[in-house]
Parts: C-alpha cells; structure tokens; sequence
C-alpha cells in the first residue's frame, strides 16, 4: 500500500510539473522583469512608466486568451492559466463577454484588487493604475471559435466596421457602463489584432458620446476592401486636378474658386459652432488620443505609418491635437528588421524586455479616415 501510494504522489508531481511547464503560464512565457505594485508606488507609481503600462495591458489581453483557452480545455480555478497574467498588476476578473453565437470568451473586465494591494501594503491606488480595463482579444484559431473569429475578420477586411457583430454591442455596453460607474478617466480598454479593431470602434462610439477613455491597441487591422477602394479614388482625384490645371486658364480659375469654397465652407463651419455654442463648443477635436502599437514588418496593421506630411517634429509632445485636416494619435512603432508575419503579428513582443519603440507620429492617414466622424458635427446639431 505504502507503495503504491508513492507511485500516486510522483505521477500527482509529475503533472503539476506539467502544469507549471505549460508554455502560456506566466513564469514561462509572461515578462520577467515586471514587478507587482508595492508599498514604494505610494511614493512613485510604476504606472507612469510607458513602458510598464504598456507591458500590463498586453498581459491583460493575453489573460483574455487564456480565458478561452481554459474554457476549451476545462481547466479548474487550480490549474487555470490566465489568473496570474492580471493577478501579479493586483487586479481581478469582474466580468467576461461572451459570444453568444458559439459560447467563447472574448473580452473580460478587469477591476483594481484592493484587498490584494492592501496585503502588500498598498493602501491606495497608484497614480496611473485604472480602476477598470476592458481587454479584447484578437483572432484564435482553434475549431471552437475560428469561424465566428473569421466572420468578423472578414466582416472588417469588406467594411472596415464592425458594427454589426454581436461583440461590438456587447464590447460597447460594458465599456460605457464601466466609464459611467468609475468614470471615463479611470477606464482603460485595450485589444490585440481583431480585438484592436473592436477597442478602436467602440472606444469611438464612446467618444462620440462625450466620454473619453484611454485607449491601447496592439496591431490594429488596417487592411480593408473600403480602404483600397478610397485610395483609389484619391488617387484618381489627385489625376484628375493635375489634368484640370493643364486646362486653358478658365478651368484654372474653377480650380482656385473649388478650394475658395472649400476654405470658406470650413470657416463657415467653424464660425456657425461659435456663433450656436459660444466659445465652449461641445465638439472637441482633440479629446481621445488613443495609442496604436504596430511592427513595421506586420502587413495587418504597418499602413498606420502612412501619412500625407512629413513627420511632425512635435512627436515628443503629450496628447497634441489634429493638425491640418489630420485625427490625432500616439503611434509606437517596432523596427527591428524584416521578421515573418506570425511574429511581427504576435502579442509577445510588446512585453519583451528588450523592446525599442519609435514614437513616430500622432496623426495618420488611415487613422483620420477612420476617426473622421468624431471631428464632424453629429446630424442632430
């Protein structure tokens, strides 16, 4: 018997060894050098390093995975994976969203952990740290979920909306309650690849609404059908006024009256904001600044990068507003020579140790496309 029972604990040991080797847990696979908050963040909060949030929110998108992963593999609340990935930041699962097409966890909330800070001596809050943070996840291919994942992969690449998918309604009514509850400054939302698209949608919906939360997208889709078409036609315009000034001096002259009208209608715009509103108008242009993170050698997402100015020598300034026409953000950008897809596409990189990011510019071309209803006056008004 006595033997027996030995032969039971070395195979129990064995698969907790299993366990603990599994390439997504956090000791194998998470950040090494990031620390859990502690008494010294009353006095300097780690969350006002860039860098530090930067490599919390792509961990809290990670847990979103594993999330899914567990649900798939029926793992316990004793051997699941994703608890630690938001765990050692001191926050805690208050919500998951769920697909109701196909069951899978898409999204999940995640709330400060006071009593876990309070264990460690950490009575309050650190400045920087979100009471809440939506996390989205991107597209996981496993037969469980592939085929709602796609749906809406194509839905974005044909429209570049995804708007009529069951996730975005779900992903904006947990946002704005968590913005009304803690308030729209305390609140994060962040997503990785298609979970970026559904983070950078609703986060705008949100903003036109007048609540502003910061927002974190990590190679963000910006390969779309709807996209294509308007460079097409940009292009085609672009032809078409340098044809129209080769025309006798008549057509000139339409050509300078057509950008007359346009100037004028603007200030004419602006002007009758003024005049309806006063000087506190509430349509502001420069509110929600979100931070986009892309690789260069990433085709999903590398047309962020594409913009119609030179590089703004303002880079290094704080949450600057559009500039001429442009919609302002914070794009990072990682250079790191040509690399294959799969890893210039993966979430892992943007919690690597030795990671450099250029801070490239705050506005881009696709980003003012996609962001140009917020700086339009709603129908309404």
């Amino acid at each position: 018997m006595a033997k027996r029972g030995a032969e039971e604990i070395t195979k129990e040991e064995v698969m907790v060894e299993r366990e603990e080797a599994h390439p997504y847990a956090f000791h194998v696979s998470g950040p090494r050098n990031v620390a859990s908050p502690t008494w010294k963040d009353l006095i300097y909060s780690s969350w006002k390093d860039a860098n530090y949030k930067r490599t919390a929110m792509s961990c809290f998108i990670q847990a979103v995975y594993l999330l899914e992963l567990d649900r798939q593999e029926n793992r316990t609340a004793e051997n699941a994976l994703a608890p630690a990935w938001w765990m050692i930041f001191k926050y805690k699962l208050v919500q998951t969203l769920i697909d109701e097409r196909d069951g899978s966890i898409f999204g999940a909330v995640l709330e400060w952990d006071r009593p876990a800070a309070l264990a460690d001596l950490v009575l309050i809050r650190p400045s920087g740290a979100p009471k809440a943070v939506l996390a989205l996840r991107g597209t996981l291919l496993k037969s469980p979920t592939v085929r709602r994942d796609i749906e809406d992969d194509l839905r974005f690449l044909a429209w570049e909306s995804l708007k009529g998918s069951v996730r975005f309604k779900g992903a904006f009514e947990a946002l704005k309650s968590m913005a009304e509850r803690y308030g729209s400054r305390n609140v994060c939302v962040a997503g990785h690849s298609l979970g970026a698209g559904f983070a950078l949608q609703v986060g705008k919906a949100l903003a036109k609404e007048g609540l502003y939360v910061d927002a974190h997208l990590f190679n963000p889709p910006s390969v779309s059908l709807v996209m294509s078409l308007k460079n097409i036609g940009e292009k085609a315009g672009f032809a078409w006024k340098k044809i129209k000034s080769m025309l006798p001096s008549s057509s000139e002259t339409q050509v300078i009256s057509d950008d007359e009208v346009e100037k004028n209608s603007a200030l004419g715009l602006k002007n009758w904001l003024s005049n309806l509103y006063g000087e506190k108008s509430p349509v502001q242009l420069n509110k929600w600044v979100p931070h986009l993170y892309v690789n260069n050698s990433d085709y999903i997402c590398c047309s962020y990068m594409d913009t119609d100015q030179t590089e703004d020598k303002n880079a290094e300034k704080e949450n600057m507003g559009p500039a001429n026409g442009e919609v302002a953000a914070k794009l990072f950008v990682k250079s790191k020579g040509k690399q294959k897809f799969l890893e210039a596409h993966g979430l892992e990189q943007w919690w690597s140790d030795d990671l450099e990011l250029q801070l490239a510019l705050h506005s881009s071309k696709v980003m003012s496309r996609q962001l140009k209803s917020l700086y339009s006056l709603p129908a309404s008004q």
